[in-house]
C-alpha cells in the first residue's frame, strides 16, 4: 500500500515543519536527513499520533491515519530517541505490557522476537541492558501490533557495528515484508540502507541525493 504525506506542518515559537509532502510505497526504507533540531523527531512523533499537526494529512493505503487514532495506533510502530523502556523491568517483563503470553511465547520461538535475538537477554533487567540490547527491546516493543509502517528516530546512535548490523538485517526483513521504513538518522552506514533519502532544512523537506560526505554536510 501506498503512504502519503501532505501538507504536514507544526509551529511552536517559530515553525518548525513547512508544507510537508511525500509518498512511499511497501517495501521502501526512507531517511531523513537533518541537522539537530531541524525538525525530524517532531515529524515522527507526529507521524505516530504522539504531536498533533497544525494542519496536513497521512493517508496510508487510502485511509486518513490523523483522522483515525485507532487505525493509526494498530499501523504504525514508533521507536523515539529516549528510551521507551522501565528500566527497573526485565526484558521480559517489558514484553508482557504489550504482548500476551501467548503473543510473545510464538514470536520468541519463530516471530520478530526471535529474529531481533531478543532471548538472549529476556531475564536481564534492562538497566543492565547495553545500548544495543535496549534498542533491539525499544522496536520489539513497537512490533507488538504488527504495524506496517515504522518510525525510528537515530536507532543506530553510539551503536557498535555489531549492533548496527542486527537492526539493519531487520530492515530487510519488515521491507521485505512490505513494510515501510522511515528512519531519522545521521548514520551514514544507516543511508546507505535507504532507499530513498530527505533533507529537513528550515522546515521543507526536499528529495537529495549524494555521493560524498562533503555534498552531505554542504546540504545540511
Amino acid at each position: 500500500m501506498k503512504l502519503t504525506l501532505s501538507g504536514i506542518c507544526k509551529s511552536y515559537r517559530n515553525k518548525v515543519l513547512d508544507g510537508i509532502s511525500l509518498t512511499a510505497e511497501e517495501g521502501e526504507c526512507i531517511a531523513l536527513l537533518g541537522s539537530n533540531g531541524s525538525g525530524k523527531s517532531t515529524l515522527l512523533s507526529i507521524l505516530a499520533g504522539v504531536v498533533k499537526p497544525d494542519s496536513g494529512s497521512f493517508n496510508y493505503g487510502g485511509r486518513e491515519l490523523f483522522s483515525d487514532k485507532k487505525y493509526l495506533s494498530k499501523a504504525v510502530g514508533y521507536v523515539p530517541q529516549n528510551n521507551p523502556l522501565i528500566e527497573e523491568l526485565t526484558s521480559y517483563d517489558n514484553l508482557r505490557l504489550w504482548y500476551s503470553a501467548r503473543e510473545l511465547e510464538a514470536s520468541l520461538s519463530e516471530g520478530v522476537l526471535s529474529f531481533l535475538e531478543i532471548k538472549d537477554f529476556l531475564k536481564t533487567p534492562v538497566c543492565e541492558l547495553s545500548g544495543g540490547m535496549k534498542k533491539r527491546l525499544s522496536i520489539a516493543v513497537s512490533l507488538s501490533s504488527s504495524p506496517e509502517i515504522l518510525l525510528l528516530d537515530e536507532p543506530s546512535a553510539a551503536l557498535d557495528v555489531v549492533c548496527k548490523k542486527k537492526i539493519f538485517d531487520y530492515y530487510k526483513y519488515f521491507t521485505k515484508n512490505h513494510g515501510i521504513i522511515i528512519t531519522a538518522t545521521h548514520d551514514v552506514s544507516e543511508i546507505s540502507e535507504c532507499t530513498k533519502c530527505f533533507i529537513l532544512k528550515n522546515g521543507i523537506l526536499v528529495p537529495f541525493a549524494f555521493k560524498t560526505m562533503e555534498q552531505l554536510a554542504e546540504a545540511l
